[in-house]
């Protein structure tokens, strides 16, 4: 059960929670469209960094879509995966290094693309993870 009853705004059960304030659900919603489906990285490749992101952030409902799909033969997705991962195990201490290996594959606007999608789709699972917000049927 969620910390606090959902809002009768909303689409979903999360934008239910955010809909409270119905200027931040507005504003949250057109962000996390822009950053989903607009700019230069495919969508494919930005729902399988939110699939790791989910796990390591705690967010049970954010999990309900499945565990990642690495596909080795695809460099930037394995490398942006990769990237990933190691922003839940270092967080503010991610490396030069790191930033370097994006750099051979990743213009620089792709990067700024990428831990922009990765900082607000972290929000979102915390959000998420701090509400105890559950899937629909109530498994993963």
């Amino acid at each position: 059960m969620t910390r606090i009853k959902k809002s009768a705004n909303g689409t979903t059960p999360f934008s239910q929670l955010l809909g409270h304030s119905d200027s931040i659900l507005e504003k949250w919603n057109a962000l996390d469209g822009e950053l989903a489906n607009g700019g230069r990285l495919s969508p494919e490749l930005k729902e399988q960094v939110r699939r790791v992101l989910a796990t390591g952030n705690g967010c049970t409902y954010c999990q309900t879509k499945g565990a990642p799909v690495h596909s080795p033969e695809d460099i930037k997705l394995s490398c942006a995966m990769g990237f990933a991962e190691v922003f839940l195990h270092e967080r503010d201490q991610v490396k030069d290094a790191q930033f370097d290996i994006l750099k051979e594959h990743f213009s620089d606007e792709e990067i700024s693309e990428l831990v922009a999608f990765i900082c607000f789709t972290t929000a979102q699972q915390f959000f998420g993870a701090l509400m105890k917000l559950q899937p629909v049927g109530g498994t993963v």
